[in-house]
């Protein structure tokens, strides 16, 4: 049995899969993600676009809005080269640092992601809790703190898992189950012993989406409680309105995510491309929803993306 491992003096290679199954159907199975793949981009871009040129949009809810769409944009680049380099051009090899950079840059963006979600329902907290002090908490100094915050933790988290993934020897069975390099996937073709990368991987998921999504929770039963505790039902209406929004992006991001681990778990019976379609399905919901319900619901979004698609028009 061939042994291979990052000091070996040739590149080590991995395979990327498709949509097993469906290998003669890939030109098709394109054009449906390029389609997500280019809403994603552009509907992220718009946003930031959008929050960057409106003097009216630089509001620490809008900053976090730009915070979410520069993630969800990350995330959506992260995996387009390697999908779409699959589907169109059969283009499988990835060596072990290009895929370890992309397992870094992945993970990354998805814990990023999850922390951005907790800082938007902090600023609804804040809100709706205690509006009179809203702009004396939530300074620009503030979120930006809170931004590079995210950032330590995503690369204290990950770091230790990237280092103890390139300690791993592989076998001579090197085919990977995405058309991306994701940890679980990426251990498992080790030959040596990897509890320990298991343990470091599992500890940087409940330290981010685990210890988030309860917080998530808590903000919104005391928004609930405050909200509850308003005397006119016009103005109850008028706060819950300002977290719909919110609230879809939370529900599109861990719906998805807890959807998957329960077909990994339980699903082994399922055909092998259910598993890839919900893993690629899993990372282009957020991106492509995210810019059309925060541009629907939220109407100084939907304004300013109208001025300036106008402007352009007019220029043109």
């Amino acid at each position: 049995m061939l042994v291979f491992n990052s000091s070996n003096p040739s590149p080590l290679i991995f395979f990327l899969t498709g949509i097993p199954g469906l290998r003669a159907a890939r030109v098709w199975i394109s054009i449906p993600f390029c389609l997500l793949y280019v809403i994603a981009l552009s509907g992220n871009s718009l946003i930031l676009l959008v929050v960057f040129r409106e003097q009216s949009l630089h509001e620490p809810m809008y900053y976090f809005l730009s915070m979410l769409s520069a993630t969800d944009l990350s995330l959506s680049l992260c995996t387009l080269s390697t999908t779409l380099g699959v589907l169109w051009f059969d283009a499988q090899e990835i060596n072990l640092n290009a895929c370890i950079s992309q397992m870094f840059f992945l993970h990354g963006f998805t814990f990023m992601e999850s922390g951005v979600l907790l800082a938007m329902a902090f600023d609804r907290f804040v809100a709706i809790c205690d509006p009179l002090r809203y702009t004396t908490i939530l300074t620009n100094a503030r979120i930006a703190q809170i931004g590079v915050i995210m950032l330590i933790r995503i690369v204290a988290v990950m770091l230790p898992v990237v280092l103890f993934v390139k300690r791993l020897s592989f076998c001579s069975s090197l085919v990977l189950s995405h058309s991306y390099c994701y940890h679980v996937d990426l251990i498992q073709l080790s030959c040596t012993d990897n509890r320990i990368n298991s343990i470091l991987g599992l500890f940087a998921l409940f330290s981010t989406t685990g210890f988030d999504c309860p917080c998530i929770l808590l903000s919104y039963i005391l928004i609930i409680r405050s909200v509850l505790s308003i005397a006119s039902s016009e103005e109850r209406r008028k706060a819950f309105n300002t977290c719909v929004s919110h609230i879809s992006a939370v529900a599109i991001f861990y719906i998805p995510l807890i959807s998957l681990s329960l077909v990994h778990r339980y699903g082994r019976s399922a055909p092998p491309f259910v598993h890839t379609i919900m893993a690629n399905v899993f990372l282009l919901i957020p991106p492509v929803l995210n810019p059309i319900i925060y541009s629907v619901k939220m109407k100084q979004i939907r304004k300013a993306i109208i001025r300036i698609l106008f402007q352009k028009q007019c220029q043109i």
